[in-house]
């Protein structure tokens, strides 16, 4: 007998249909659970998937940011040719031509003064006035003395020519004549002594008048009446005054040995003073020292200044411009804090078409203050980078900004 026909003879019916419906709904239920599953890991996989994305771009932004600041921000400039092409400008400080003080040269008391600071004297001025009544006392005393050996001399020369005679008849011996001759040698070189101590005292005497020795300017006085001045003050020496001569005046320039063979005698330097602005004086170089000094390594060189109207000061400070010649004209410079010091010599950084740094060794000419000369090994083309931080090395990649030209010029800001 079959399973149904035992359920039906112990009277259960209908079980199958309930098993069956059961089993409908179970799989039912695990059909949607199955759907539900698959569409929370969709949603997974989609939620990772935008994580992912954002994960990549964020760290491609990262890695830009990152390179863009790795690049350094540099400001640069392009090199301008030197000012006053072929014109070596040197400052200087003018000098009187002739400048001496002047001491006393005998001993005695300020009687007067009679010329000040500032006072223009000519050769043969009367400047100083000395009491010396000791000197004119010594001077009378040594007059008597000469007159005394005037005497003496008259003496020996008649008592010689007494004895030459008497020797002649054998009166006296040859030997009191020669007596008598050397007496008179004695009393010729006293005569002579006294002669020249009279000169002496008479030229100290003219000494208590005190005169300029030549024309010019006077630029010192320490002197005043009463004072009491000895020949050449005694110990140290004390200027009564002191004077100079200030037509021409002159100006001594260390010339740099570049520049030494370019500078002739004879030749034309323009002279400019701070507190005469426009205004141009021509000099001339008179003459070089020939050799260059082993300590600066420069050639000392003079050059005059007319000055006869006495517009120009000594003393004054002025910058002197001498014209080298040709070759000097292809000189560039750069700001100052454009250069780098490093063991190698002095570079200048400059960019490169791939925004990439070269260091280029240069050499230096002249420092013109804010700017300086660069005599070789940059060119008028290259973009040279300012105030570079002292890590820069050779390939940095960088990102250049020109500079305006008014904030380059010496001055521009402060």
């Amino acid at each position: 007998m079959s399973h149904e026909q035992r359920h039906a003879s112990i009277g259960i019916h209908g079980l199958h249909q309930h098993e069956a419906a059961h089993q409908v709904m179970r799989l039912r239920l695990m059909g949607r659970a199955r759907r539900l599953a698959l569409a929370l890991g969709l949603a997974l996989a989609a939620s990772s998937a935008a994580v992912l994305a954002l994960r990549l771009a964020q760290a491609a932004d990262l890695k830009t940011v990152t390179a863009r600041q790795a690049e350094l921000h540099v400001q640069t400039v392009l090199p301008q040719n030197a000012p006053g092409q072929g014109l070596l400008q040197l400052p200087g400080s003018l000098q009187g031509f002739a400048e001496t003080p002047i001491y006393a040269r005998s001993n005695g008391y300020v009687t007067r003064w009679t010329k000040d600071i500032g006072d223009r004297v000519q050769a043969g001025d009367l400047l100083v006035e000395l009491s010396t009544a000791e000197v004119a006392q010594q001077l009378a005393q040594a007059r008597a003395t000469r007159e005394q050996a005037q005497a003496a001399l008259q003496l020996a020369r008649s008592s010689l020519a007494r004895w030459q005679g008497l020797r002649q008849r054998d009166a006296v011996s040859q030997q009191e004549v020669d007596e008598r001759s050397n007496t008179l040698q004695q009393a010729e070189g006293s005569l002579g002594a006294a002669q020249a101590d009279v000169q002496r005292l008479e030229q100290l005497l003219a000494y208590s008048r005190i005169t300029a020795p030549f024309a010019g300017v006077v630029t010192r006085r320490t002197v005043d009446v009463g004072n009491l001045v000895d020949a050449g003050n005694g110990g140290p020496p004390k200027a009564l005054y002191t004077l100079s001569q200030t037509d021409p005046l002159r100006v001594y320039l260390a010339v740099p040995q570049a520049y030494a063979p370019r500078i002739k005698v004879g030749q034309t330097a323009q002279l400019r003073l701070d507190e005469r602005p426009g205004e141009v004086f021509s000099g001339r170089v008179v003459r070089s020292a020939g050799a260059l000094d082993p300590l600066t390594r420069t050639l000392q060189v003079e050059v005059d200044l007319p000055n006869r109207d006495g517009r120009l000061l000594p003393g004054s400070y002025a910058t002197v411009g001498l014209q080298t010649g040709p070759g000097a004209g292809s000189l560039l410079t750069v700001p100052g804090n454009a250069l780098l010091f490093r063991p190698q010599g002095t570079l200048v950084a400059v960019v490169g078409p791939d925004s990439r740094v070269r260091l280029k060794p240069v050499q230096i000419g002249r420092d013109l203050g804010a700017q300086v000369e660069i005599r070789d090994g940059l060119g008028a083309t290259d973009t040279v980078i300012i105030n570079p931080p002292d890590s820069l090395n050779e390939g940095d990649a960088v990102q250049a900004s020109p500079v305006a030209e008014k904030a380059t010029k010496p001055g521009a800001g402060s």
